[in-house]
């Protein structure tokens, strides 16, 4: 079986370095709030190209927690509305309604899933108070229009970016072979504040849930280094009904070692994902559309089929792990009932037809070949 995603062959690459830096966390006797996060946050923010990086719990809570922190500064109110994209994880839409905030969904651009820039400007109404893009299986949602929209309506720009780290924005488009990637800025770096999700199966996984916040803007950063701390500044001091939302030294740990690797290991997704875009010739199934290749990095390798499960199905006895990204769109949610009315047929489109295929900095050219001959081979 091919696996879709094999993280103990990943992680075993590290293991010695992993293994030695639980020990010295072990032996260290400080477990939260130390020396390896602060080593962690330096080398996120450095990496990403911004002022501060605050490590939290987990990806949820990054957006959760610079949603609260723009209320407190006063930026936003109970009611305020955040455009969001329909097409998301629902972590985007919940991040939301829990700061009683309103989420007003966009349609995404069929050619690259993420959000339709051109329909943001009509959906703007005197609440609206930010943006929400979502870089979504790890390609950049951005472009200078967007950056035009907010300023003229004094809006945040909040980036999900917890499936694109690594992945650079630059105003041209870059072909797969482009040596000019260090020109442009990194995804989390782009808006107001981004948030990061280092779930285990992410780009950049930790060995279990952990998360952060990037932004530029001091009063922001120290409002959620706050907020995520009980809404505390000074031990004991609580200015605000704060979270515990803290990244623990193990966690910041493994994740140091891990970033140094992350511009080798995307990469690699890239080259994996290339050889599928000039290989993959089947007329029931739709590629994505890349015009700028540094600017994705392939969390995830989408592929759409109106025949979707009986591909699925097709790939799996054939030895092929496929999974679904996602099945059923927020809005069609039980936990958003009253959204379930709502009409959006491009994103319900691409829930009814996307499939995941193996996407690993590590799967082998000999898995590719079987995974694109199989495909090449549906009968439909």
């Amino acid at each position: 079986m091919i696996k879709f995603l094999d993280l103990q062959k990943i992680n075993a690459q590290y293991t010695s370095e992993l293994k030695q830096a639980a020990a010295e966390v072990i032996d260290s006797g400080w477990y939260l709030l130390g020396e390896r996060v602060k080593k962690f946050e330096g080398d996120l923010a450095q990496f990403i190209g911004v002022e501060h990086a605050i490590a939290v719990g987990n990806g949820l809570d990054a957006l959760r927690l610079i949603l609260r922190g723009y209320i407190e500064m006063g930026f936003m109110k109970e009611g305020d509305e955040v455009i969001v994209p329909a097409n998301t994880y629902i972590a985007s839409i919940l991040a939301i309604t829990d700061n009683r905030l309103k989420p007003v969904l966009i349609e995404p651009d069929i050619n690259t899933y993420n959000l339709d820039i051109s329909l943001i400007e009509k959906n703007i109404t005197p609440r609206t108070r930010a943006i929400m893009v979502m870089h979504l299986y790890g390609q950049i949602c951005w472009n200078e229009e967007l950056n035009l929209i907010a300023e003229k309506y004094h809006l945040k720009i909040i980036e999900d970016n917890a499936q694109a780290i690594g992945a650079i924005y630059s105003q041209f488009p870059q072909p797969f072979n482009s040596s000019s990637s260090k020109h442009g800025k990194r995804s989390g770096s782009l808006g107001h504040a981004a948030a990061f999700s280092f779930y285990p199966g992410k780009n950049l996984g930790a060995l279990g849930d952990s998360g952060a916040v990037t932004t530029n803007d001091d009063a922001l950063a120290e409002t959620v280094r706050a907020l995520a701390n009980y809404g505390s500044k000074q031990k004991y001091i609580n200015e605000y009904r704060g979270l515990n939302s803290r990244m623990d030294e193990l966690q910041a740990a493994f994740l140091s070692i891990k970033l140094k690797h992350i511009d080798d290991e995307n990469q690699r997704r890239r080259d994996a994902a290339e050889y599928y875009c000039s290989h993959i010739h089947h007329p029931s199934i739709t590629l994505p559309n890349v015009s700028n290749w540094k600017a994705h990095v392939f969390h995830i390798f989408p592929v759409l089929c109106s025949k979707r499960d009986k591909l699925q199905q097709y790939l799996s006895e054939n030895g092929i792990q496929t999974l679904i990204h996602y099945p059923v769109p927020p809005h069609k949610q039980k936990a958003y009932i009253g959204y379930n009315s709502l009409l959006f047929p491009i994103t319900e489109r691409i829930h009814e037809e996307e499939l995941s295929l193996p996407m690993s900095p590590l799967i082998d050219f000999q898995e590719i070949q079987h995974i694109i001959t199989t495909l090449n081979n549906f009968s439909y």
